[in-house]
């Protein structure tokens, strides 16, 4: 059986620990946290291994990402018929609607999709949040080796 009032002293015992401890403050633009490798920040785009199956704007739960591609006919040589390929045309991710909960990034079966560390973009309007594949492709230079697969580090010894 608990006296009355020892809620009240125990939560005002706890009030006094945490005002009596000093203030640790991040001095953030200056200093820039040290992220843990695999952080989730923002999403990066690797273009080439991108085939526009469509799975992740079929399995994001938000809907914020958009593609559009075309098919188009290429000859192979040694084989008996043209082959169809799909080339994207538009691969957008609206971040003002990302719930950044990776599915996009599971689902991809081609690892066509990366997180990458970044976190420092916001805008001062929420229409910039609607990233093109250009400015996805930026960010896959900050991803980290271990997350890249080799066709993105083949891509990038080739640059």
């Amino acid at each position: 059986m608990r006296l009355p009032g020892s809620g009240l002293v125990s939560g005002l015992a706890q009030t006094a620990r945490t005002a009596a401890r000093r203030a640790v403050t991040s001095q953030y633009p200056e200093n820039e946290p040290e992220l843990p490798e695999r952080s989730r920040g923002v999403i990066a785009l690797h273009e080439p291994s991108c085939t526009s199956c469509m799975l992740c704007a079929r399995e994001c739960p938000d809907w914020c990402i958009y593609i559009d591609s075309h098919k188009e006919t290429i000859e192979v040589e040694g084989a008996a018929r043209p082959r169809q390929v799909n080339l994207l045309d538009r691969f957008d991710i609206d971040f003002s609607l990302c719930m950044y909960c990776g599915i996009c990034v599971d689902v991809c079966p081609f690892d066509a999709l990366f997180w990458a560390p970044d976190f420092a973009y916001a805008e001062g309007d929420i229409r910039d949040l609607l990233h093109d594949k250009e400015h996805l492709g930026e960010w896959l230079g900050n991803v980290p080796e271990a997350a890249k697969t080799e066709a993105v580090k083949a891509d990038e010894a080739a640059e």
